[in-house]
């Protein structure tokens, strides 16, 4: 049989070593491995190399010495000090009273190629090449227990071939190994004795250190010997892969999940509910005690209106809970017709639509409108349910600059398209901004492109009557598709497509989140067309809650804090996102419910309180709020 030793190491001038792998491979897989190896040295986490060195040397069989593979072990944790907590147990079972001394070297080893070779007696290195190190080389797993792919790093299988034949070395009695691939953070620390054991963090993500130490344990006499093992014998490890990866996935097959908990809860990204006893108003009551609800968007404080909830109750009674089955099947009741004739009414289009959730509305209509080969144009800062229904499109997605219309027109200069969009929040759920729909339009109209704008958060807050920003900007023509929900300052649940009939029909036979689930209840419909009747007929609460946007702003002006806004929203930018944690619970022990918002939400480093309004908030609790808001977390 003819073998061949393959190896590859890659470099770049900036970073200097990226990486390095190798195989024992019959020849004819030499051109399938060369090209995999090429393809992992181009595109390394840490930048693509400038300089590939490939070695290809003939091996003969018989100078191969088999291994079976370490058991493996997984060690959870947390957060990467309790990770290093976990290797000074796993060194001092190795009766090494130097642990703390022995982890501290690994940050030496960052910039070396190889690995330290340490009299774990002496404390001396023992390396010919201290830049170097010691590089333990010429080794494989047996490839018949498992497949690969040839063109990523296996980190787990990797590390425990090389980890056996450290472990089998003369005169070495474990191993510590901390990966410097920035997006790995895993790490291990190996011996005959247990084994090869993974503990889940060693350091924080995008972290570049890493290294390895090879703990030695004999007279300097046999450094030689140790170093040719690792160097030039040539090993095939059997890592029965089948059977090692199906019992550490029973081991515990929540280990990733874990993992991400404990992460999350190490970067205070943790979520928890918050459970209200009441019903949602301006006051509710959690743990038997009354907060002012600083945080929920019933701008119009409608969720628990008398009228709205008998009228729900008296269609209840008529239509029963349920619909019983999708719209265009079974699930269209006489108070979905009339609901969708009252917001089309309401927003001033042809026609109009209802979902399920906003959510439901904007992946639907996105995914039906827009296919492969199309363009969306969408704000940087747009909601979560934009963002994947431009994913679901399959459409290339250009993201412009938040609000930046000189952007949005370059992007769209620099992309032609056929069939294309321009999408965006009419109100920014996180920062509260409005966009800037006039430009936003008159660009539409000039280079043929749909406009669509989600007014999730400026239906019953903008405009006259809360009609919306087509009337805050008392603008004549309307976007071709106009979305909102009916679960903000209606009070209820549910969202809505409205514009030109020949949009609706064709969403009806069209938007897959729309034809595929059960319609909304009939007691939903009717609390939603019981509270768009009341703004219709009486502004007194559009009027309340504008009121109070206005008032706010002269509070936070008042108090040195830079925070404005023209909608219910005013976000108060902290930046780190324990900060926000504690100004938020700081707030919520003088009784005020107002939300930290964190990363993903919004973008590492700029959490923030998120402000909500509502019309009956009262201006005494709005001035103690931003007198509150000041004192715990400064000038921001």
């Amino acid at each position: 049989m003819n073998l061949f030793s393959l190896k590859m190491r890659a470099s770049n001038s900036n970073t200097g070593y990226l990486s390095g792998a190798e195989k024992i491979v019959n020849k004819h897989e030499l051109h399938t491995y060369t090209n995999a190896l090429l393809h992992r040295a181009l595109h390394h986490s840490k930048g693509a190399a400038d300089e590939i060195t490939m070695k290809v040397e003939p091996v003969q069989l018989s100078d191969i010495q088999r291994l079976e593979a370490l058991p493996v072990k997984t060690v959870e944790v947390a957060n990467h000090y309790e990770g290093i907590k976990e290797v000074k147990k796993l060194l001092l079972q190795l009766g090494l009273q130097q642990a703390e001394e022995i982890i501290e070297m690994l940050s030496s080893c960052s910039s070396m190629r190889g690995a330290i070779l340490l009299d774990v007696d002496t404390m001396k290195r023992l390396e010919p090449d201290q830049e170097r190190g010691i590089r333990a080389t010429y080794m494989d797993a047996n490839r018949s227990h498992f497949q690969e792919d040839l063109t990523k790093k296996n980190h787990f299988q990797e590390a425990l071939v090389l980890a056996t034949k450290v472990a089998h070395a003369p005169n070495v009695i474990g191993e510590i190994c901390i990966s410097d691939d920035p997006d790995y953070v895993t790490g291990y620390v190996a011996s005959k004795e247990f084994g090869y054991v993974r503990i889940t963090k060693l350091k924080q993500k995008g972290s570049h250190l890493g290294g390895r130490i090879f703990l030695y344990r004999h007279s300097e006499s046999g450094v030689n010997e140790t170093i040719a093992y690792l160097e030039k014998q040539k090993i095939v490890v059997d890592l029965g892969l089948s059977k090692r990866l199906n019992e550490a996935k029973q081991q515990d097959k929540w280990r990733k999940i874990k993992s991400d908990l404990a992460s999350l809860q190490e970067n205070h990204l943790y979520r928890s509910f918050n459970e209200i006893q009441t019903a949602q108003e301006a006051h509710v009551k959690m743990h038997d005690r009354e907060y002012v609800m600083l945080a929920s968007n019933s701008y119009l404080n409608l969720c628990n209106h008398p009228g709205v909830k008998s009228y729900a109750l008296q269609m209840g009674e008529a239509y029963g809970i349920g619909s019983g089955g999708s719209r265009l099947t079974t699930g269209t009741t006489t108070l979905h017709r009339l609901l969708e004739e009252m917001i089309a009414e309401f927003k001033e289009t042809e026609a109009a639509l209802v979902f399920n959730t906003g959510y439901m509305a904007n992946v639907g209509v996105i995914s039906s409108l827009l296919s492969e080969g199309d363009v969306i144009f969408s704000d940087e800062l747009n909601h979560a349910s934009i963002i994947d229904g431009c994913r679901l499109s399959k459409a290339k997605t250009v993201v412009y600059k938040h609000n930046d219309m000189n952007d949005l027109e370059e992007k769209i200069l620099a992309h032609s398209c056929e069939n294309g969009l321009i999408v965006s929040d009419a109100v920014f759920s996180m920062d509260g901004d409005v966009v800037n729909l006039p430009e936003l339009m008159r660009l539409a109209n000039q280079y043929g492109l749909f406009s669509m704008i989600d007014e999730a958060h400026s239906t019953g807050v903008l405009g006259e009557r809360g009609r919306g920003v087509c009337k805050y900007f008392q603008l004549t023509q309307k976007p071709d598709i106009i979305m909102g929900t009916l679960s903000k300052a209606l009070g209820g649940e549910g969202g809505f497509v409205c514009g030109d009939k020949l949009l609706i029909e064709y969403l009806k036979n069209k938007a897959r989140s729309f034809i595929f689930s059960t319609s909304l209840s009939p007691v939903t419909s009717a609390s939603a067309i019981e509270a768009l009747r009341l703004i219709m007929n009486d502004d007194t609460q559009v009027t309340k809650l504008q009121e109070n946007i206005a008032y706010f702003n002269e509070c936070l002006q008042a108090h040195g804090i830079s925070a404005r806004s023209n909608s219910a929203i005013f976000p108060i930018v902290v930046g780190s996102e324990q900060a926000a944690l504690d100004a938020s619970a700081k707030l919520f022990d003088h009784g005020y419910f107002i939300s930290a918002i964190r990363y993903p939400t919004v973008a590492k480093g700029s959490a923030r309180l998120r402000v909500s309004l509502m019309a009956d908030h009262s201006k005494k609790e709005l001035s103690e709020a931003a007198k509150l808001i000041k004192k715990y977390i400064g000038n921001v």
